[in-house]
């Protein structure tokens, strides 16, 4: 156990003297093992410095290279991609409102059209820029509207977004991909994908209610009922509420 000892005490009896002694010895010890110490730190330095220099050099030039790349190939890359894909998202936009010729403008936004690049295109050219994984989206969207099922999925897959509404909306495209493909369980695992994703009273709600059609149609009443009652309780005030009560009394006939 330490013992305090005023400044200037000295020992007296021969217990106190061993005692100090010992001190003196192990402090002692201490300063010569951290001598030691850095004498082979010393040591490891000289005979590996060329070693060490070039795992510095290597480490800056990793550095600066990332960053050089960053300003002057992915950025302006960025930028070219976005240009690029102005015109594909136009003739998306104007095949989700148009009253005719839909799937030619989906078409036009997937192959590309007035000296401009389509989606398929971009995604090809530009992956690893937001503008690329974004075509993903647009690419995936256009081949569900053109029934084009199985393309629909893989692009959509590809796709990637911390968004809101995006992700979200991406995962239950993919459900409804596999819906139209007669491929059920595939369909309900990304309904519940999209719903458990993001937490809003946007997407939440009508992929649950997407999964609760889905589950009720496979014969599963008991998942049907927790996810109307899901939307009944936490989403009272979405489109879906009003028709999910119906469907929880459908879903309680079915399970008697």
């Amino acid at each position: 156990m330490a013992t305090y000892k005023k400044r200037g005490y000295k020992p007296k009896t021969k217990v106190e003297k061993e005692i100090e002694v010992e001190e003196e010895s192990t402090t002692a010890e201490v300063f010569n093992t951290l001598d030691e110490s850095a004498n082979k730190a010393e040591e490891f330095v000289e005979k590996n410095q060329k070693n060490i220099f070039i795992v510095i050099g290597v480490v800056a030039a990793l550095v600066l290279g990332y960053l050089g790349y960053q300003q002057f190939v992915a950025k302006p890359k960025q930028a070219t991609a976005m240009n690029e894909m102005y015109q594909a998202k136009k003739y998306f936009n104007d095949a989700v409102t148009a009253t005719a010729n839909k799937d030619s403008l989906y078409n036009l936004a997937l192959s590309g059209g007035e000296g401009k690049l389509g989606l398929t295109d971009i995604v090809d050219q530009y992956s690893g820029t937001d503008a690329g994984n974004l075509a993903n989206y647009y690419a995936g969207m256009a081949y569900l509207n053109l029934k084009d099922y199985e393309k629909a999925i893989a692009y959509l897959d590809d796709f990637k977004s911390e968004d809101e509404a995006l992700a979200p909306m991406a995962k239950g495209a993919i459900g409804d991909a596999f819906m139209q493909l007669n491929q059920e369980e595939q369909a309900l695992d990304y309904y519940l994908k999209a719903a458990n994703l993001r937490q809003n009273e946007f997407t939440t709600p009508t992929f649950l209610y997407k999964a609760g059609v889905t589950a009720l149609n496979m014969g599963n009443t008991s998942k049907a009922l927790d996810l109307f009652n899901k939307i009944k309780d936490n989403y009272p005030d979405a489109p879906e509420a009003k028709n999910s009560e119906v469907f929880i009394g459908k879903a309680q006939a079915m399970s008697k």
